[in-house]
């Protein structure tokens, strides 16, 4: 497939009903189907967010009672979505749904269910809905393989990744034909933890989320970064969830790192903090202050609205926490950058 054949791609017409164009670039589907096989595959499936305890599995469990029909569904999406202001949600999987631990044939099967059930949501609503898939990164040529079915059949527009494979980091060589591969397609690869790997002492208070989160993709980042990754496949398109973890606005001491030693230059040739200039992040910090530093280092344009709909981490207003920014800038985080990340196009542009 030759460089850039995704592009190939006609956009996708989406609509708006504001001045600007509002892309949640950060929402999730259940797709229960495959949820289904698995169980009667594995009755004891892994619990989704290993280190937790009895109160938060209770919450948890009355979440996930109170959000199954938006999680699984469109109707209610749709309708909280137009009360939101949000023209167009870039749907990728439940994270709880990466199977990475399945044997590489299941995997390969339910990422096909994950990705036929997300290509059918998008179609019941396609000028409010984008699909972004997913892979079984356990087996990297199946799931380049599902990458392209993913890209040419179902017109996706992304494909997210875990933060780790079974505990392997993305810059592990036997990923990199990987990201060659989505490089080469020019799809965005949005990269989202689900906890941390060895969060025994994250169990309690829902820390695992709460800290385990950020502080996975601040640790897959800086191996995208010291591995060399980005180094080599300098066009890959990574939109990193929350903000992108802790990293981003903690840089200083890995670029002094770079600086004082040897063994922190092995796989890069500038410093450690200028990678971070080549990816995106989401919105999604509930903080303006720390909102205003990501815009502030890496500009308006490397910035994409993201709620996490439907979960109780989530934001429930994701674009009026945009409200503050500056008119040029808000527009971008709001929608354009999303639409040249996606290739949407609003029907007034044609």
């Amino acid at each position: 497939m030759s460089a850039g054949h995704h592009h190939a791609h006609a956009p996708i017409i989406v609509r708006k009903k504001g001045r600007h164009l509002a892309v949640d670039i950060h929402a999730h589907l259940n797709v229960a189907a495959a949820e289904t096989t698995l169980r009667q595959a594995m009755p004891d499936l892994p619990k989704g967010l290993p280190y937790s305890c009895p109160a938060s599995d209770a919450v948890n469990a009355r979440m996930f009672a109170a959000i199954g029909p938006k999680l699984n569904g469109v109707e209610a999406r749709l309708a909280d979505m137009d009360q939101q202001g949000v023209d167009v949600q870039a749907l990728s999987p439940n994270p709880g749904q990466y199977y990475y631990f399945t044997q590489p044939e299941m995997g390969r099967d339910l990422a096909c269910t994950i990705n036929d059930g997300v290509a059918e949501a998008v179609a019941s609503a396609p000028d409010r809905l984008v699909g972004i898939g997913t892979v079984p990164l356990q087996n990297v040529e199946m799931a380049i393989a599902e990458m392209r079915r993913a890209v040419g059949d179902l017109n996706m527009r992304g494909i997210e990744i875990g933060s780790n494979v079974g505990g392997r980091d993305l810059s592990d060589p036997e990923f990199r034909p990987f990201f060659a591969a989505a490089e080469d397609l020019g799809i965005l690869l949005f990269l989202h933890p689900l906890g941390f790997t060895q969060g025994q002492r994250l169990s309690d208070h829902y820390l695992n989320n709460l800290i385990g989160n950020p502080l996975e993709s601040t640790i897959a980042v800086s191996h995208l970064i010291f591995g060399g990754v980005l180094d080599a496949y300098p066009g890959l398109k990574i939109c990193v969830a929350h903000g992108g973890g802790y990293l981003p606005t903690y840089t200083g001491r890995m670029d002094h790192a770079f600086r004082a030693r040897e063994d922190c230059r092995q796989h890069i040739t500038r410093e450690p903090s200028s990678y971070l200039r080549q990816l995106w992040f989401d919105s999604l910090v509930f903080d303006h202050a720390q909102l205003d530093h990501l815009v502030a280092t890496y500009g308006a344009d490397r910035i994409c609205m993201g709620s996490d709909y439907p979960f109780d981490m989530g934001d429930a207003d994701p674009v009026g926490f945009l409200e503050r920014l500056p008119e040029d800038a808000r527009a971008k985080v709001l929608g354009c950058n999303a639409a040249s990340l996606l290739n949407l196009q609003t029907g007034d542009q044609l």
